[in-house]
């Protein structure tokens, strides 16, 4: 399977490269710096650094509105960009598997590369299933359950790690700290930037705090793909979701529902849970 991914990569890249054969390279956007990201904490991200610079700069987010990470493939022009760009920016989970081909087949051998999940190490977390979570695979037929059993114990790493302010900060500085070594001239800006934006994350860090000390009830409830793993163990916050943040069940069986409804109920509280478009209100 990884031998027809990578080829197909390449075909991808080649396709690409020759449909721009005997165009004129854009002159307007010559000498500026090429930063592609994935997703679009990322681009945010370099954005923010950049700060007035970011005019001078080509930067591509390869993930649309509404797209979603864990089902994402490249197309041809987004492994050109990623092959030409100046500094690569991407997840680095399961969802990105399709990257490490990208690389391989990459023409700047000069670029630089950032993998949240390389970066942020061991507090990195992995997937976890919590009281009443539906599992995946639990419909599915017997066979199929069966290979399942074979990749029980395999952790897969929980993506969302932007969704952490604490991870926010350490990722900002080490974006800066690249932008920095890639355009020298601007660095003093770039780390100044940086600084201020660190700042305001701190600023709202400690609203949180403040906001989960403050609270009467300390525990979140999801009727669907849970991705606050991060933000709730930031904050000694409690949980009860449809499904883990990576998986890919799109509809919750009503034991998940039922016991969602009851945790509602034990704290005498109104609330929808809304799972893939489907509104259950509970009163």
């Amino acid at each position: 399977m990884k031998k027809i991914t990578a080829l197909l990569l390449a075909l991808m890249m080649l396709a690409g490269v020759l449909a721009g054969c005997g165009k004129p390279k854009d002159a307007g956007k010559a000498g500026k710096l090429k930063v592609v990201t994935t997703i679009f904490p990322e681009y945010d991200w370099v954005r923010a650094i950049l700060g007035d610079k970011a005019e001078n700069a080509e930067i591509t987010m390869l993930l649309d509105n509404g797209v979603d990470l864990h089902s994402y493939q490249p197309t041809a022009d987004d492994i050109v960009k990623i092959s030409d760009c100046d500094l690569f920016i991407y997840v680095g989970g399961e969802s990105d598997g399709w990257v490490e081909d990208a690389l391989r087949n990459a023409a700047n051998r000069n670029m630089k590369v950032i993998n949240l999940l390389e970066i942020l190490g061991d507090s990195v977390k992995t997937e976890e299933i919590v009281e009443g979570m539906q599992e995946e695979h639990e419909h599915e037929d017997a066979h199929a359950h069966d290979d399942a059993e074979e990749h029980e114990h395999e952790e897969e790493a929980d993506e969302h790690v932007w969704l952490s302010l604490k991870n926010a900060k350490m990722l900002v500085r080490v974006i800066s700290k690249a932008l920095q070594e890639l355009d020298p001239d601007n660095k003093d800006i770039y780390a100044a930037n940086a600084d201020a934006y660190v700042k305001k994350l701190s600023a709202l860090d400690a609203d949180y705090q403040a906001a989960v000390d403050a609270a009467s009830n300390k525990t979140i409830l999801f009727g669907d793909r849970f991705p606050f793993r991060y933000l709730v163990d930031d904050y000694g916050l409690r949980y009860y979701a449809a499904f883990v943040g990576c998986s890919a069940e799109t509809e919750a069986g009503f034991e998940t529902i039922s016991f969602l409804a009851k945790r509602v109920d034990e704290w005498k509280l109104p609330c929808v849970l809304t799972i893939e478009g489907a509104q259950h209100k509970i009163a």
